[in-house]
């Protein structure tokens, strides 16, 4: 078999050396450049098997970057498209939320009125097959085939609750909001959900603030939580509404000169004066964290809820070649008291490899505007912290492993919800919850049972496993069961979700957010503090 000669990529030698120019290393660059395209060029023309130079060359990069940090990442065309979409705000498509994973496609939220809600899709239905082709035999991310031109129709097939069914959906121009929802509450607080920061979101918060303003607002809650951030300049302008023009939000800093910038408000603000609470929680980041912090250091907020994400490092997309491009980490968010935003230390790794989190006793002292101390250690703390706001590890677990996600889908197809003013998951519904978690065999593996595998692992090169293998099961076995009680510890934060995702089900996003006017414990206690002019003063000064 004749091999064909490899081109080497000259677009990983022109960046290599772009970058050289600011390490000042053109030497070490050049030689371990010049190590990689040999090897690259060897593999490919003396390799044993045929060899893919694409998916060498994938790897290669991606292999590359993973000992950095997980936001600098190598984009493809497809990639950059859909970055592009999600900035603007406005695509072509089919008007949900999917989840591709493997050989599965799956609708996580059809929003209402769209096209696959018109359809009659639902959450947890399972796409088999889009018009001819089977999911199962896309070799590539199959949510591609749901895009396409206004207008244009795909027939799907699909699985609920096990039974196949067939539908036709019309494709159509879909228009995320960054400000999904907004209403008045109590006849004088102004309720603004802000999802996140695309090209929209300053302008749609304003419009919010101003009709809720007009309506009689004379207080506000903005809510953040669930918000995993966006464009830099929407977070400088969302807090610019409340702030005078002139002050500091946000500055970056970085090892090279260029990217340290100060960030600070350029309009004339819509009101500094009403009083404002900003609900976060642990999956706020980034511009969530930049507004919330801002807000906290210049007393102008009181914050509620819980520790929020910390992802305050800053990426920048490059053009590369061919249409692709690199997202990469160039600085890092503080706030106007210098607080880091960032929790995470990528660049001090433990024995394990994992990065290091500062730990509470080493955290740092700041001073906001007005004198008030606050702390650093990554994300931004509340003025007000809540549990029910929290996410702990088991938390996210279950977040992560979807088993809240299948839960809900399970509930729907098995519970009549005609009023969702009057739902409450009771506590027969969590014990039910628990039992569908042992079925569907959930399994998290804490910290503690790693090293303890780790440990029995060594045991057996030692030669040891037999003597120790009876009690260590009973170990782990006894850790497995601490685990189960400690979702029962977590109760609060759990079914927090679990109602959400189950409320939304039935009556989509907007029954959601109204469920959460009187049910939310973070939005009923910034009413409390915003009804309470003394208290929230006094958290302020």
């Amino acid at each position: 078999m004749i091999k064909k000669r490899i081109l080497i990529p000259v677009f990983a030698l022109l960046v290599l050396v772009t970058t050289a120019s600011f390490k000042g290393d053109f030497f070490e660059i050049a030689k371990q450049i010049e190590i990689f395209t040999t090897v690259f060029k060897e593999l490919n023309m003396n390799y044993v098997d045929e060899t893919n130079p694409a998916e060498l060359m994938d790897k290669a990069i991606k292999n590359m970057l993973a000992g950095l940090d997980p936001y600098t990442v190598f984009w493809n065309e497809q990639q950059v498209e859909d970055a592009r979409i999600s900035r603007s705000g406005v695509y072509t498509g089919i008007g949900a939320t999917v989840r591709s994973k493997k050989d599965k496609l799956i609708i996580i939220e059809p929003f209402k009125d769209f096209p696959a809600d018109k359809a009659g899709l639902k959450a947890g239905d399972q796409i088999i097959k889009i018009d001819d082709v089977a999911i199962s035999d896309f070799e590539n991310d199959a949510g591609e085939l749901l895009k396409g031109a206004a207008g244009s129709d795909i027939e799907v097939t699909f699985l609920r609750q096990g039974k196949e069914q067939t539908t036709t959906i019309t494709r159509g121009a879909i228009d995320v909001h960054a400000v999904p929802f907004y209403k008045l509450i109590n006849n004088n607080i102004g309720y603004i959900v802000l999802s996140k920061f695309n090209k929209k979101t300053t302008v749609e918060t304003k419009n919010a603030l101003e009709s809720l303003k007009a309506e009689g607002a004379t207080k506000i809650i903005l809510d953040l939580r669930g918000n995993p951030g966006g464009l830099l300049n929407e977070a400088i302008n969302v807090v610019n509404l409340f702030v005078p023009k002139g002050e500091v939000i946000v500055t970056t800093k970085s090892a090279i000169k260029k990217y340290n910038k100060v960030y600070k408000t350029n309009k004339e603000p819509v009101d500094t004066e009403i009083p404002l609470a900003v609900l976060v929680n642990g999956r706020s980041a980034s511009a969530s964290e930049i507004v919330s912090g801002a807000l906290q250091d210049l007393d102008r907020a009181v914050i509620i809820g819980a520790r929020s994400f910390g992802k305050g490092l800053v990426q920048r997309p490059k053009k590369v070649a061919y249409g692709t491009q690199m997202k990469i980490t160039i600085s890092r968010y503080y706030t106007p008291s210098g607080r880091c935003i960032q929790a995470l230390d990528y660049w001090h790794r433990d024995e394990n490899g994992n990065p290091v989190r500062v730990t509470p006793k080493n955290f740092n002292k700041f001073k906001t505007k007005g004198g008030r101390t606050v702390y650093d250690g990554g994300g931004i703390m509340p003025d007000i912290e809540l549990e029910t706001a929290k996410f702990s590890p088991i938390t996210t677990a279950l977040l992560k492993d979807y088993a809240i996600f299948d839960y809900a889908t399970n509930y729907f197809y098995t519970h009549q919800l005609s009023d969702y003013q009057t739902f409450t998951f009771s506590e027969n519904d969590f014990q039910d919850f628990q039992r569908f978690l042992k079925e569907k065999n959930f399994s998290y593996n804490t910290e503690t049972e790693k090293k303890l595998e780790e440990a029995f692992n060594k045991a057996e090169a030692d030669q040891l496993d037999k003597d120790i293998k009876a009690p260590y099961n009973e170990l782990m076995q006894t850790i497995d069961n601490a685990k189960y009680k400690m979702i029962r510890n977590k109760k609060p934060e759990i079914v927090t979700l679990l109602t959400d995702e189950i409320v939304k089900r039935y009556f989509y996003r907007e029954g959601m957010y109204n469920y959460h006017l009187s049910h939310s414990p973070e939005i009923v206690k910034a009413v409390e503090v915003l009804n309470d002019q003394k208290k929230y003063e006094k958290i302020l000064k």
